[in-house]
């Protein structure tokens, strides 16, 4: 096929697994390689081939280091895949952090697994593990924003700055008379750590995401509402147990912590940050002083504000202490890591609350807390909830559907045609309708696996 087609073979019907296939003339880039995450049937496409060969794949490039954009990597490099992998070095850095936590994880369920018996394979086996993670970060170049980055003959790609976390990027790949670009995930405007979404000259051909493309967000005070959920819980002699994902969410939540407690507004309670990979991204605001808003002494005030607990040990001891404190701890969607502790400890009580700081997929347990949910499955136990619920939207780090249509406007030219994509179907349609409206712009909701010609 000599024209230039695109084909997402994830992040398209779901807000998870995000791989952007650009073919022309035998050659294919990959932009994202995403893992799929949430309800069961998707995990299992994580195990499905692609319909692609991994080897035939000559570049992957990454919009920002989040598993449903780089997970899959290092199962596409044990599938073959052999070429560079172009990213921002925040993107780099923030990667090898959540890779080797993932392979971490895949290579303990599957050992508890086989020691228990509990899968119907013999033997289980992780997707991909240490090995395959530590070759996929050999292929790693990254490159700075605003430099041409040439991919494959005939195409190149930029790198603009998405906001959203650490060394997010928008992308535009130029294949000879086209552009395409892509969001990734957007981040929001104002944010008090990263930069505002940098607008782009302009594309042939847009490819966007729209996890929150059918809702705006009230316009709340964070700090005032977190202000308000721990003074209520603290004063009724409760935790505040709040499931944050570790890069960019938990760095925000520990913003508005510090705020609140510089100007005296935070009640005396200890504050923990209960996870390695959470400690570890929040030293990189140190390492990358020009990748967010913060100063060198503000970002140590705000990583000083919290008593950061990486030994397993130390954890065990927060989950038995039953006195106020707020605890911070990864998975943000409650999906795994030690926030599934602080659950089984502090949800049955009353006096506690769970805040949930941002968007929870589909069969997480984020996502049952979000709608309700009495129970929740943890470790083979069904844990009650009593405690008090709080879904604050407002600490998503995606742009909602007024902000991906500001930065669309910002364009230097309208787009031929755009493709919507990494949304629930809902969200997806809403978006794709609030640009055909606003904007006049042709627009399609991406079908996984269906083949666009550009």
């Amino acid at each position: 096929m000599s024209g230039l087609t695109l084909t997402s073979l994830g992040g398209a019907g779901t807000v998870t697994g995000s791989k952007h296939l650009l073919q022309s003339a035998g050659t294919s880039v990959l932009v994202d390689c995403g893992m799929f995450q949430g309800q069961k049937h998707l995990r299992e496409e994580n195990w499905r081939p692609l319909p692609i060969d991994a080897a035939s794949v000559d570049a992957v490039v990454l919009t920002h280091a989040h598993l449903d954009h780089t997970g899959y990597l290092p199962r596409l490099v044990r599938d073959g895949f052999r070429g560079p992998v172009f990213c921002t070095e925040g993107t780099r850095d923030v990667a090898e952090i959540i890779l080797r936590d993932s392979a971490h994880l895949q290579e303990r369920d599957a050992e508890h697994a086989n020691r228990v018996g509990s899968s119907r394979h013999r033997p289980a086996l992780p997707l991909y593990d240490a090995d395959d993670v530590e070759a996929a970060l050999a292929l790693f170049r990254p490159r700075p924003l605003h430099s041409r980055i040439e991919l494959v003959d005939g195409a190149a790609a930029t790198f603009h700055d998405a906001g959203h976390i650490l060394g997010a990027a928008t992308v535009t790949v130029d294949w000879r008379e086209r552009a395409v670009a892509f969001t990734g995930d957007l981040g929001r405007y104002d944010d008090p750590l990263m930069y505002d979404p940098e607008p782009i000259p302009g594309a042939d051909f847009l490819v966007t995401e729209s996890t929150y493309g059918d809702r705006l967000r009230p316009d709340t005070d964070p700090a005032a509402e977190l202000e308000r959920i721990v003074t209520t819980t603290v004063a009724r002699g409760g935790t505040v147990v709040i499931p944050a994902f570790a890069v960019g969410r938990s760095q925000l939540i520990l913003y508005h912590l510090w705020q609140l407690r510089r100007t005296g507004r935070l009640p005396d309670v200890p504050v923990y940050l209960d996870s390695p990979m959470s400690i570890a991204a929040g030293e990189l605001l140190t390492r990358h002083p020009d990748a967010h808003r913060l100063t060198p002494a503000q970002t140590a005030e705000l990583l000083a504000v919290a008593t950061c607990t990486p030994d397993a040990e130390q954890s065990k001891l927060i989950s038995a202490d039953r006195s106020p404190k707020i605890v911070l701890s990864a998975s943000g969607m409650a999906s795994g890591g030690r926030i599934l502790h602080h659950l089984a400890a502090f949800a049955p009580d009353p006096r506690n609350t769970v805040v949930l700081a941002g968007y929870q997929s589909v069969g997480t347990r984020g996502r049952s807390l979000a709608d309700g949910a009495e129970y929740l499955k943890i470790f083979g136990e069904w844990v009650p909830v009593r405690a008090q619920v709080e879904d604050l939207h407002m600490f998503s780090a995606h742009a909602d559907a007024g902000e991906l249509i500001r930065w669309m406007r910002g364009m230097g030219r309208a787009p031929k045609q755009s493709f919507v994509v990494h949304g629930e179907p809902q969200s997806a349609e809403s978006l794709r309708a609030h640009m055909r409206r606003e904007l006049g712009w042709t627009t399609t909701v991406s079908v996984r696996n269906r083949v666009y010609a550009l």
